[in-house]
């Protein structure tokens, strides 16, 4: 496994892209000067990686964010999402171009199909591998496919998913995934890390948080990267982000990682990618 050295570190995709192993997660994040604000304090601090989606309903916020950070957009990492609604052929082409439209933005580094729509999403990847061919985005991948929608894809794709962007956390680990991902070179990647705030009530949490002397949220995101999982915690508040970086100055034992993923219950936060309908 990559290293974990920094902010700015990456794990390498499949196609030899660095992807910022740590990034903002805007969901929830209004369209307004929240988004704004977040990632120009994210790039402050020296995130590289910013997610949103289509669904967000904040693109623009987060382009206008990215122009006023003042980062060269070569440094940036930006990732966005085709919504439900708009998969198929040629919707998700418009969908793409939607997007960077909204974002002010000539290409993204990742984009993904948000939910597998049965029926769809095969349709939906062979755009997406359109696009990639193109060189119009850097590289490719899903979100939230158990591995029967992987298996699904890669045997009619002639491009195998570059990420896969899941729930994750201590409930969820979904362990046979990861390595499934791993053995395909899928670069696994975790949605929802903080359980949507349930995480800080966990006493297993606040153990570790207080053996190491570290936040629960700063003990969740080290996790994450540990296990060779790219994290992108969803934060508004300048404080909230840096302490959520500040994840470079300790390392937790084999034991510790053992012990959090040995809490997995499959209890979801969000849907289960087998039964969803929107």
């Amino acid at each position: 496994m990559e290293k974990i050295t920094n902010i700015e570190g990456t794990f390498t995709l499949h196609n030899g892209v660095k992807m910022p192993y740590l990034g903002l997660g805007t969901y929830q994040s209004d369209n307004d000067q929240e988004v704004v604000d977040a990632v120009k304090y994210a790039v402050e601090v020296g995130y590289r990686h910013i997610d949103t989606a289509s669904i967000y309903k904040n693109e623009e916020g987060v382009g206008k964010g990215i122009r006023e950070s003042g980062a060269e957009r070569k440094e940036l990492f930006v990732v966005s999402k085709v919504w439900n609604g708009d998969q198929g052929y040629d919707s998700t082409l418009k969908s793409y171009d939607d997007s960077l439209k909204r974002l002010g933005l000539d290409y993204l580094d990742l984009f993904l199909i948000h939910w597998p729509v049965a029926g769809k999403y095969i349709d939906t990847w062979r755009a997406m591998e359109r696009l990639y061919h193109e060189k119009r985005i850097r590289a490719i991948g899903v979100s939230n496919f158990m591995q029967h929608h992987l298996e699904d894809l890669m045997e009619v794709s002639e491009v195998v998913p570059m990420v896969n962007q899941m729930e994750f956390h201590p409930y969820v680990v979904q362990q046979d995934l990861i390595d499934f991902c791993n053995k395909n070179t899928i670069q696994y990647e975790a949605w929802s890390p903080f359980m949507q705030g349930k995480i800080f009530g966990l006493r297993e949490l606040q153990d570790l948080a207080e053996k190491y002397g570290k936040s629960i949220a700063q003990i969740t995101l080290r996790w994450n990267l540990q296990k060779g999982v790219v994290t992108i915690p969803k934060s508004s508040k300048k404080e909230r982000i840096e302490s959520n970086a500040a994840i470079f100055d300790f390392e937790l034992s084999n034991e510790d990682i053992a012990h959090l993923d040995s809490l997995d219950r499959g209890e979801r936060i969000g849907p289960n990618p087998d039964n969803f309908d929107f």
